[in-house]
Formats: C-alpha cells, structure tokens, sequence
C-alpha cells in the first residue's frame, strides 16, 4: 500500500459526516431524461452529458461533500450492445468522472468554504447484475465465475482511476462473491482507495442472503477498503443495519438509502410511498448508532441532502 492520504479519513479527521449526494437517475428522470433503457443514467452520457454536470453541481450546492459518477451501469459491456465500440466506450466511462470533477472544481472556486471539505468525486462501480438489466442487482446469485466478474470490472475500474477519480464507489453490491473479487481487483491499483456498499434483503442481511456482519467482518483487513455500509435500501431498515455493522467492524460506516418506495425491476416502474422524510433529523440517530458517511441513493434530492448539510455544518447553503 502507498503512503496516498485515505481521503475519508481525512475529511472524518476534521469533521463529523462526510455528506454524500443523492440520487442521479432520479434527478435525470425529473429534469425530463427517459432512463428506460438498459443504459439507465448512463444513456444520458450519449444524449445530454451537461445535465449530468448540472446534477452534480446542484448537489454540491446542497452542501454534499461527495459527488457519485453516473457510471454505476457505464460498462464496456452494456455500450457494446448499443454497437459502441471498447474505445469508446471507455473514453466515455472516463467522462463520468471529468464531468463529476469539473463540476466539484467550478463549484470550489466560487465557493471555497472555511466549514466544508473541498468535494471527493467517488467514481460508482455497480454490479455486474445491474448490466444485466434484468433485476439481477437485487439478486445477486449470478452463477458466474470470478474470471468472469474480473473481466467485466477490471477495464471499467482503471479507465475511472485513469481520469482522475479520488476513491472508487463499489455500491449496490448484493453479493459477497462479487464484493471478494472486487476487493481482489482493488489490489491491481495499489494507489486507489474505495468504499464497500451493500444492498440488503433485510436488516440483517444483504441481497443474496449473506449476513450482514459477516460481510462487515471479511474486509476488516482490507487497506483499500476505507469504508462500509449500506446503500438503495428503505430507511426503514438502516438502525438495525448499522447496529450490525458497528458490532463487526471499526471501519467507518456508511449509509445512502432510497426515498423508501419500492422499486418493480421487472416494470422499471416505482410503488409505495416515500419514507424519507427529513434526512437531516434521521442523520442524527445514524449518527449516534456509529455511521459517518451518510447521504441519500434513489428517489432522494438536493433537497434531503440539503437538510443534511443544514444539520451538521451549521452552514448557509445555496
């Protein structure tokens, strides 16, 4: 492992959240993109990449201290069925990370504050089950070979690391076959750290059925998994998750839960009603239970993020 500085640890070292941004999809979805596609966000990538920057942008405004790439369904695999060639498809995985950065690095120099971090870009690494495009994301039992994950991560992870991403974003990983060969991947990279998220079946375990702490135990060792929780789940379920995760890990916790709907893969469609509430008042029991990245996954906004900010960093947001 290099002496690169962890860059969760550093902002945890001066402050007490790091704040992480809010759904992409779901704010593409409600500035008029249709993300019914096996592409999803990353179709906008093709057809309006400015509106990307502006997501990203509007939750650093909120005060997020992170902004998420739009490459969580980018894969060389999923654009060469769209008949993009390997090149291209990987100059534009690197772009989700050069409009993230270029977003953080406008915002940075009209609103350097004395009370926040200067903004991470987290490059999102998704299952492989979410190339599919089936619903497999919330599975997890894929019958795959390690080879066959290795290959499908590897070219994605370093073209991210390549254009310049600080940490990677394994989340929405719904099993721990998947989270092992990653974390094997991770060790390709030496200089690259990233965060673990899962997501979860119920409080206790994560999609495919594996416990929840056992997860949290598998990668205690690991150096350049800095962080882990979490993520798309109800925030019905995030106390107990957390619980579990503290008693089997002192790596730092993070969590991002949905708005609480609950989401069709089949329909491609939402049901229910939101959960969320006020993020920055739920924040707080999160807190006190041992998480310190916290933020929102699908459905939630600027907004939520905001609330977020507002809670812990006694700040005025835009």
């Amino acid at each position: 492992m290099s002496n690169k500085i962890n860059p969760i640890e550093a902002i945890l070292s001066e402050y007490s959240i790091m704040i992480l941004d809010g759904a992409l999809a779901t704010e593409l979805e409600a500035h008029g993109c249709n993300l019914d596609d096996p592409l999803w966000s990353a179709r906008v990538l093709l057809e309006n990449p400015e509106l990307i920057y502006r997501v990203h942008s509007d939750y650093f405004r909120a005060g997020a201290d992170c902004a998420i790439t739009a490459s969580y369904q980018a894969t060389i695999n999923g654009f060469s069925a769209r008949g993009i060639q390997e090149q291209e498809a990987l100059e534009l995985i690197r772009k989700t990370v050069l409009l993230a950065r270029r977003a953080r690095d406008d915002f940075w120099k009209e609103n350097k504050q004395k009370n926040r971090p200067k903004p991470l870009v987290a490059a999102s690494v998704g299952p492989y089950g979410a190339y599919l495009a089936d619903g497999s994301e919330y599975i997890g039992n894929y019958g795959v070979s390690d080879k066959t994950l290795e290959d499908f991560h590897r070219s994605r992870i370093s073209a991210l690391i390549e254009a310049g991403a600080d940490l990677l974003a394994f989340e929405t990983i719904p099993s721990l076959h998947e989270a092992i060969v990653l974390d094997r991947l991770l060790r390709e990279f030496p200089e690259t750290y990233a965060w673990l998220s899962f997501s979860l079946k119920n409080e206790k375990e994560i999609s495919e059925g594996t416990k929840l702490a056992e997860c949290a135990r598998v990668f205690e060792k690991s150096e350049q998994i800095v962080a882990i929780g979490i993520n798309c789940a109800p925030v019905t379920v995030v106390t107990g998750a957390i619980q579990e995760l503290r008693e089997n890990t002192k790596k730092p916790i993070l969590v991002y839960p949905n708005s609480g709907e609950t989401y069709n893969p089949e329909t491609k469609t939402w049901h229910g009603h939101e959960q969320c509430g006020t993020l920055g008042i739920q924040s707080e029991e999160w807190y006190q239970l041992g998480a310190r990245l916290i933020g929102g996954c699908c459905r939630t906004t600027p907004q939520q993020i905001k609330d977020i900010s507002k809670k812990w960093r006694h700040s005025e947001v835009f």
